[in-house]
């Protein structure tokens, strides 16, 4: 007797096996990932869009040398704070890192709670065609001139969603937003939200952690006091003697603002804290809302790493 074969299934059969954890911050998940990897002989590939930056430590979380220790991990700590970075470039380095791993016969764990890398490298894009380099180079100019907060009003009254979830002083997203609505006409909210992604370019195990909000709330709350404890505002001041300044967008981003504030004596050191705590609290809301759209992944709690393990097993055999 023939078989059938379904013809959309026979591109699966060549897609490269990967276990990618995700999550909103907080709650475990480099822990969890390299709990997994030393049972699986795997190696770990952050999506993280602030860990990827060198001397930024204690505000990102950012593993530390015993746990770099027990696994190999990837994109992590390579960036110089100066420079930029978008999906775009995770998507495509990341691939490469997966490319090496599974040269190796081992398997790659992509690991983080920066959605839209982990959406780029799965998925790929919404964007069709390349940037308009003229329109990037004119906004460049204005944020220069007026500032990043004159920008954020402009892109209010053509996009209130993306300005919405864009902080006035992220000079370089609000860039990104204007320069796709100048140049297609649509909002990059709307792009985002109507966008039918393409097939998987990978097979991936989706697991995403998650617990009950109050509790997460309350271990956010300690990691805060545990980033003070450690220096977090003297790593702000050392990032600033290094002549890294407080506005680019590395140092926009929660934890460094806040502090920063501190610097610029915009407020003071309590205040800040409370600051952190909320804006830290008010991000994992949103990582939660982002990851519960997306299509394919198992939810687990951190405590159930024993699932997670015979999930992984059957996946790959």
């Amino acid at each position: 007797m023939s078989t059938i074969i379904d013809q959309n299934t026979i591109p699966l059969l060549f897609m490269k096996k990967i276990i990618t954890i995700c999550g909103p911050t907080g709650i475990g998940k480099t822990g969890f990932a390299i709990a997994l990897a030393k049972a699986f002989s795997a190696e770990i590939v952050g999506a993280d869009s602030m860990q990827i930056y060198k001397y930024m430590d204690i505000g990102t979380a950012k593993p530390d040398a015993a746990e770099l220790a027990q696994v190999p991990h990837h994109l992590v700590d390579f960036l110089d704070p100066s420079q930029d970075f978008d999906a775009g470039q995770y998507a495509h380095m990341a691939a490469q890192k997966i490319n090496d791993i599974t040269r190796k016969d081992r398997i790659p764990i992509i690991t983080g709670g920066t959605g839209l890398y982990i959406r780029a490298l799965l998925y790929g894009l919404f964007r069709s065609r390349p940037v308009c380099e003229k329109t990037l180079a004119h906004l460049t100019r204005e944020a220069q001139e007026k500032g990043s907060a004159y920008l954020h009003h402009k892109l209010c009254a053509c996009d209130p969603a993306a300005a919405q979830k864009i902080h006035p002083h992220d000079s370089f997203r609000i860039i990104r937003a204007l320069e796709v609505f100048q140049t297609t006409g649509t909002p990059i909210s709307q792009m985002q939200k109507e966008h039918n992604f393409a097939s998987p370019r990978y097979q991936s195990l989706t697991l995403g952690l998650f617990m009950d909000r109050n509790t997460l709330y309350e271990r956010i709350n300690m990691r805060v006091d545990a980033m003070i404890r450690k220096g977090l505002l003297t790593e702000v001041v050392d990032l600033v003697q290094k002549g890294y300044s407080l506005d680019l967008k590395s140092m926009q981003s929660i934890g460094y603002r806040h502090m920063g504030g501190v610097l610029k004596k915009e407020r003071d050191f309590d205040e800040a804290v409370f600051l952190l705590k909320r804006d830290t609290r008010r991000y994992a809301k949103r990582q939660f809302t982002w990851f519960k759209k997306e299509p394919g992944i198992i939810w687990l709690k951190p405590s159930q790493l024993t699932r997670a393990k015979t999930l992984v097993k059957e996946f790959l055999t």
